[in-house]
C-alpha cells in the first residue's frame, strides 16, 4: 500500500481524452523517434516490442510533449524508471501485436507519490479499457493463471502478480456484451466485480490521461498491431 494514500486519492479524478493535441507532423516525429531508438524488450510471449524514450533522443520533442502534458495536468515529475546507467527514461514506446492484459503502473516505490498516467496513440485502430476500480499497491498484473501466479523471481521493472482484485471489488459477473466487444483475451472471471468507466477509441493525435491507480488493459481490438507511447508521472 502506498505511503502517501490520502494524497494520491485527492489528486484523483476521472480520465479525460485531450482531442487533437498533437499535429500530424508531430505524430510523424514520435514514429520516427520510435524508429531511431533501440529496443528494450521483445517480448515473444506477449509479441510486443518497447522501447525507452531516452533522454538523449528528441529534445525538441519532449519539449513540446512536457508542455502539453503540463498543461493538462499541472506539475509533475516523469516516473518512468531509469537505464542501467541512472539516467531518466520519458516514456515508453509498446508495438504491440497482442492485447496487453489487465493490470495496474502503480510503480516500484511505495513512498513516492503518483500521479497521472498519458497514453498517445500512433497508430489509428485499437481502443484502451480503463475501469472504475482501483488498487494502492505497486504495479500490478491481475490474473487468475496460476503459472503467471507462480512467478516471483521478478527482475527490475517487472508487475508482480496477483489475483488479490478478485477479494476486492465484490462479485457482480463483468458485463457480457462489453466482454464479448471489447476483451475476449481476458478471462470474464478475471473481471469479476470490475466496472467500466471509460472505453478509450484510439485516434491519432489525441491523448488519454488517467490516475494511475485505476484498472485498466488494452481491449482486443487489434489491425496487426498498435503503436502507442505511455507516459508515468509522480508529484
Amino acid at each position: 500500500m502506498h505511503s502517501n494514500l490520502e494524497k494520491i486519492k485527492k489528486n484523483e479524478g476521472k480520465p479525460k481524452v485531450i482531442k487533437d493535441i498533437f499535429s500530424k507532423k508531430e505524430i510523424n516525429e514520435f514514429i520516427e523517434l520510435y524508429n531511431e531508438l533501440p529496443i528494450t524488450v521483445h517480448n515473444k510471449k506477449q509479441n510486443v516490442i518497447k522501447k525507452r524514450w531516452l533522454s538523449e533522443y528528441g529534445k525538441k520533442l519532449e519539449e513540446i510533449f512536457y508542455s502539453r502534458l503540463k498543461n493538462e495536468i499541472g506539475e509533475f515529475h516523469y516516473d518512468n524508471l531509469k537505464t542501467e546507467d541512472g539516467a531518466d527514461i520519458l516514456g515508453l514506446f509498446q508495438e504491440s501485436y497482442n492485447p496487453i492484459g489487465l493490470h495496474i503502473d502503480g510503480g516500484f516505490n511505495l513512498n513516492d507519490l503518483i500521479f497521472k498516467q498519458s497514453l498517445v496513440p500512433l497508430t489509428p485502430v485499437g481502443s484502451t479499457v480503463i475501469f472504475k476500480n482501483r488498487f494502492y499497491g505497486e504495479s500490478t498484473n491481475f490474473t487468475i493463471d496460476e503459472q503467471e501466479l507462480k512467478k516471483k523471481d521478478l527482475k527490475y521493472g517487472q508487475n508482480k502478480r496477483s489475483s488479490e482484485h478478485l477479494k476486492m471489488f465484490g462479485k457482480v459477473p463483468f458485463d457480457k456484451d462489453i466482454h464479448k466487444k471489447y476483451l475476449r483475451h481476458e478471462k470474464i472471471d478475471n473481471l469479476t466485480g470490475l466496472e467500466v468507466e471509460l472505453i478509450y477509441e484510439w485516434e491519432v493525435g489525441s491523448m488519454l490521461i488517467f490516475d494511475r491507480t485505476n484498472l485498466h488493459c488494452s481491449s482486443s481490438v487489434i489491425e496487426g498491431k498498435k503503436l502507442g507511447l505511455t507516459t508515468f508521472t509522480k508529484k
